[in-house]
């Protein structure tokens, strides 16, 4: 299918050294990643639909240009991309209600995930290069027992080890805590797309740092309407409960 493949351009930006060939897959992608991100920061469910279709079109790009542990990364976000919607839309009892409504984390698990965080990233950080070599050995294997004849790719040392265990961690817990409907999610959203921005523009990607300019935007309006909502629901945060 000509619509899925990376070399099906929609239009040659003219940025940085290069310029940067959008494909429409990539172009389409983003654009539901972006409305995803928005929908979610004014709770609205139908963001998950949009989730669903960023992260399918964004595997299809990984598994294309042989990035497969990303492309395991994509699988999670789409389970757990399911499992929001589920939690967000499925009939509760009234204690139910109470526990899906935004809210703060108490701060004995602020500090339960800060540590985890912490932990994570130092050893993904020591471990990054055997822990993605690992993550692409499974898809290559999954997908080649499917019929799929794939080589293993060449695999070069990460050139930003802490910072590439930081995003992926915190990619995984702000999901996991936007989910469970915690303010937090967006604070570590925000530290995510600063992060994503400055790597990008190291590494020349100048189109997807403005992506994550946008997306900084989207996260901090995220904090506000989520931290209204909580004090409606008499949530504040680093509360005992």
């Amino acid at each position: 299918m000509d619509f899925l493949s990376i070399d099906n351009l929609l239009v040659y930006i003219p940025i940085g050294a290069d310029g940067y060939a959008l494909s429409y897959i990539e172009a389409i992608g983003t654009l539901c990643g972006l409305l995803c991100i928005y929908l979610a920061s004014i709770e609205k469910t139908i963001n998950y639909l949009f989730g669903l279709l960023n992260v399918s079109l964004f595997a299809i790009i990984f598994f294309q240009i042989n990035l497969y542990a990303s492309l395991l990364l994509q699988l999670f976000f789409f389970v757990a991309n399911i499992y929001g919607w589920y939690a967000w839309t499925r009939l509760k009892s009234d204690s139910q209600e109470a526990e899906l409504q935004i809210r703060w984390m108490p701060r004995k698990n602020v500090f339960g995930w800060l540590a985890v965080c912490i932990v994570a990233i130092l050893l993904l950080t020591v471990y990054i290069d055997p822990v993605f070599g690992f993550l692409a050995e499974i898809v290559v294997t999954l997908f080649n027992a499917l019929g799929f004849q794939l080589n293993m790719p060449l695999l070069e040392p990460d050139a930003y080890p802490f910072w590439d265990a930081s995003m992926t961690v915190l990619s995984i817990v702000a999901q996991i805590l936007m989910t469970r409907k915690y303010a937090e999610n967006w604070i570590l959203w925000i530290v995510i797309n600063l992060i994503s921005i400055v790597i990008f523009s190291l590494q020349g990607v100048y189109a997807m740092a403005i992506e994550y300019v946008i997306l900084t935007f989207i996260a901090f309006n995220g904090v506000r309407f989520w931290s209204i909502s909580a004090r409606e629901n008499h949530s504040k945060p680093l509360s005992a409960d």
